[in-house]
């Protein structure tokens, strides 16, 4: 297990002011007129996030913003792609650009959940037992690796996932908030890989492949700088504060009827179709509406369309759905047959 802390909050970082001065975004009373120039400040400081975090990730933009939109929304993210492919280095970078404490946590075949939660010892000195907190008491956690550590070790991710908090010997404790974990896991065809259960797969607001850069990134990777040089230039653009009046203003973005009809329509396709073992949840349905409102803020917008849906649909039910035969559906598939459902 390895971990270590990244920056805490910025004192003054860069576009956080202009966040601040959003009236929404402060939690103030506002109009619509008021709304729209909210949502367009948080637009523009987001966009700078995206932009820095793209000077690392290369020729990635578009994963960057569907890890954002997870963060934003409220949620977890799970990286599923083979080794080298930049899943560390995007956690890392989000971590930093926006600000907060990172940890890493190495899952290994031997990691127990008192390595991930903590643990009391005792001190002579005092008499008395101390605990000691575990990496998992950070803003920004990476489980790289997760599927490699036994389910007795997955699951202690669970708590923490869905309650901010964690148990330990009999006493909750909360966890720092914002609270975000990005998990990553290999193949499930590579050799020591513990399929993730159901039940945990479902923590995970959204799934990303990063995939192979193009041409042209792949070659300004070879022959600029390195990466991890880059990182530690970056100054961060937000900090934990602003990142939560964000979050609680994505929350407030307007969602009209005719779209949560169209919500309905997609949630009841995927039940009655038979193309899909089980149909998607109510809970699947609360993660698609959470993060096409955060698609919408992050494209400027205080209202969702469908296009916002049709975005970030193949990314939060990609790991919800298996199809009739036990296995995944790629992502483009389980978009087109999704697009089958008409737009009210």
């Amino acid at each position: 297990m390895s971990h270590s802390g990244g920056p805490s909050q910025a004192a003054n970082p860069s576009g956080a002011a202009d966040v601040d001065n959003a009236k929404a975004v402060s939690g103030q009373p506002n109009g619509p007129d008021t709304r729209t120039a909210d949502v367009a400040v948080i637009k523009e400081a987001l966009d700078r996030v995206v932009e820095q975090a793209g000077q690392v990730v290369l020729g990635k933009s578009h994963q960057i913003r569907l890890a954002l939109a997870c963060l934003l929304a409220g949620g977890h993210l799970l990286i599923e792609d083979l080794p080298g492919v930049g899943k560390t280095t995007l956690a890392h970078v989000l971590a930093t650009t926006l600000g907060l404490q990172f940890n890493r946590i190495q899952f290994t075949s031997d990691l127990l959940p008192a390595d991930i939660l903590g643990v009391s010892i005792y001190e002579r000195d005092t008499g008395a037992f101390k605990f000691h907190p575990g990496p998992i008491f950070a803003q920004v956690i990476l489980a790289d690796e997760v599927n490699r550590a036994t389910p007795k070790t997955q699951s202690a991710l669970l708590e923490a996932m869905e309650e901010q908090q964690v148990t330990v010997e009999g006493e909750t404790r909360a966890l720092p908030a914002p609270f975000f974990v990005i998990a990553t896991q290999n193949p499930t065809y590579q050799i020591g890989t513990f399929p993730l259960p159901e039940s945990q797969l479902d923590r995970f607001l959204i799934r990303i492949r990063l995939g192979y850069p193009d041409a042209q990134s792949e070659r300004a990777l070879l022959s600029g700088r390195d990466r991890r040089a880059v990182l530690h230039t970056l100054s961060p653009i937000l900090d934990g504060r602003r990142l939560q009046a964000i979050q609680r203003r994505v929350a407030a973005v307007h969602v009209a009827d005719p779209l949560l009809d169209y919500l309905q329509a997609l949630l009841e396709f995927s039940r009655r179709s038979p193309r899909y073992a089980a149909g998607l949840s109510p809970r699947a349905g609360l993660a698609l509406l959470h993060c096409a409102q955060a698609w919408a803020a992050m494209d400027g917008r205080d209202h969702v369309l469908p296009e916002d849906v049709q975005v970030v649909l193949p990314h939060v039910v990609g790991h919800r759905l298996r199809g009739a035969d036990g296995m995944d559906n790629p992502d483009e598939e389980l978009a087109a047959q999704l697009a089958e459902v008409p737009i009210p």
